[in-house]
This record gives structure tokens, C-alpha cells and sequence, in this order.
């Protein structure tokens, strides 16, 4: 059932977008920032007044731009992404500068005539997660090191 089918429904999405607990990022053909809520403000650290109007560079690290924006032109020609209902884990950039892991799923908006009027991003920081997980890859290949000693095996790479 759509909203506007529900009685007495008065959340429309501009609130639900806002409140929403990911990070909500629309950019447009050009790859200006048209959308950018609270919680890419907290993720990010770029508050909406800053973000919006911005290009998505701001927040893709410079070795990875090109690729990023191949990928999103193609996309847009295409209208829609080959990442169709997967999340992305990848780096980004805060407004420090610092690097941060995030997960990301996409989604092409069509505009009234049908062609791809942008792209619309949720991200969740992962940062976090991807430093325990990286942490937990080393230990492990240590152990892997030392029972292929203890074995008198060789040791495994990592």
C-alpha cells in the first residue's frame, strides 16, 4: 500500500528522509549534492548547509574519483547500477580529512520524463567493524604462521 493510501498518514518523505538512521545522500546528473541528511552530517561531518550544493568529491578520496565517477555516468546512461540491491563496503573521506569505512547501496532516480535524474545513496558507517574484522584477519594469520611452524610446514602468506 503507497502512503497516500493510508489514512491519517501525515509523515511524508522529506521527515522520513531526515529522520532516517542512515546516511541519505541524492546527488544530481552533475554529481552536486542535492540531499544530505542528519545522519550523513553525523557519518560525514559535513553539516547540510555545507554538503548541499557540493560536488560528491568532498567526500570520495582522490584515488578513487575517477573510477567513482565512470561508474556513476554509466549508471545514469544506464539508469540503474550494477549494484542493484547490494550494499558496497568502500573507503571515504570525512570533513576532517580522515579516512572512514562505509556501506553503501545506491539507486538511480528516474525525473518526470523518465531519464535518470541521479543517483540516491544510504551509507552506515563501518568503520568500526572494518578495523576489528582487519585486526581479527592478522591475528589469524599469525596463528596460521605458528601452527605451520609447530607443524614444520610452511608458513602460510598474509
Amino acid at each position: 500500500m503507497a502512503d497516500s493510501d493510508k489514512a491519517g498518514n501525515d509523515v511524508d518523505g522529506e521527515r522520513l528522509v531526515a529522520h532516517a538512521p542512515d546516511a541519505v545522500i541524492f546527488a544530481d546528473r552533475d554529481g552536486v549534492i542535492r540531499t544530505w541528511n542528519a545522519a550523513a552530517h553525523r557519518i560525514f561531518g559535513h553539516a547540510p548547509e555545507d554538503a548541499i550544493g557540493r560536488s560528491l568529491d568532498m567526500i570520495i578520496p582522490e584515488q578513487f574519483r575517477e573510477a567513482h565517477w565512470t561508474g556513476f555516468d554509466r549508471a545514469l546512461t544506464d539508469g540503474k547500477t550494477k549494484y542493484v540491491g547490494q550494499s558496497l563496503a568502500t573507503k571515504s573521506v570525512d570533513a576532517n580529512g580522515e579516512t572512514i569505512y562505509v556501506e553503501l547501496s545506491f539507486a538511480i532516480v528516474p525525473g518526470d520524463d523518465g531519464s535518470a535524474a541521479g543517483a540516491l545513496a544510504h551509507a552506515r558507517d563501518i568503520t568500526d567493524r572494518f578495523q576489528q574484522e582487519r585486526e581479527q584477519r592478522k591475528k589469524l594469520a599469525a596463528l596460521e604462521n605458528e601452527l605451520a611452524e609447530l607443524r614444520g610446514d610452511r608458513p602460510a602468506r598474509g
